[in-house]
């Protein structure tokens, strides 16, 4: 049996097939699948809704270090699994949590720029696989001297963030 994600991926194929397009808007393709039988899911729960804009609100703010003037995210989200549902706590750097909490949540983030750098490659890998003639595209992994360029940078007047 497929799975939902596989019915989805299945049918973006055949809107493909039957459209012709190889560029597709998502938008265009809900609105085909849901012409051709695909149900649409229940509206989101107001609540849910709400606390997913304020975890992005979490997210995005941006402060900057009194001393260096380097922006820093205030806001850090904390795996925590109970009942083996994973959910969120949100802890705010400058409140000083606790060590083990900003090193489970930076660690997630590490562990998200890993599964993104190995996809990446494997994407990569495969374009190069089925493009011999064409000079293969190498895609750097080590971001050491990227980042350390970057946390050096002169100032242009804009905030990093």
């Amino acid at each position: 049996m497929a799975t939902k994600q596989q019915l989805m991926q299945q049918l973006i194929r055949q809107y493909k097939a039957e459209t012709g397009k190889k560029e597709v808007d998502m938008h265009d393709v809900a609105t085909w699948a849901v012409a051709h039988g695909f149900k649409a899911p229940p509206p989101i729960d107001p609540i849910d809704r709400l606390a997913k804009d304020f975890s992005q609100a979490a997210r995005e703010e941006i402060r900057h270090d009194k001393d260096t003037g380097r922006p820093y995210r205030a806001n850090h989200a904390v795996p925590i699994t109970q009942k083996g549902q994973t959910s969120f706590w949100w802890v705010d750097i400058d409140e000083r949590p606790p060590r083990k909490h900003m090193l489970k949540s930076l660690m997630q983030r590490r562990e998200q720029m890993i599964g993104d750098g190995l996809q990446l490659t494997l994407d990569a890998d495969h374009w190069n696989s089925i493009n011999p003639v064409e000079e293969p595209i190498v895609v750097p992994m080590d971001f050491t001297d990227d980042i350390e360029w970057r946390k050096n940078a002169p100032d242009d007047g804009k905030k990093a963030g």
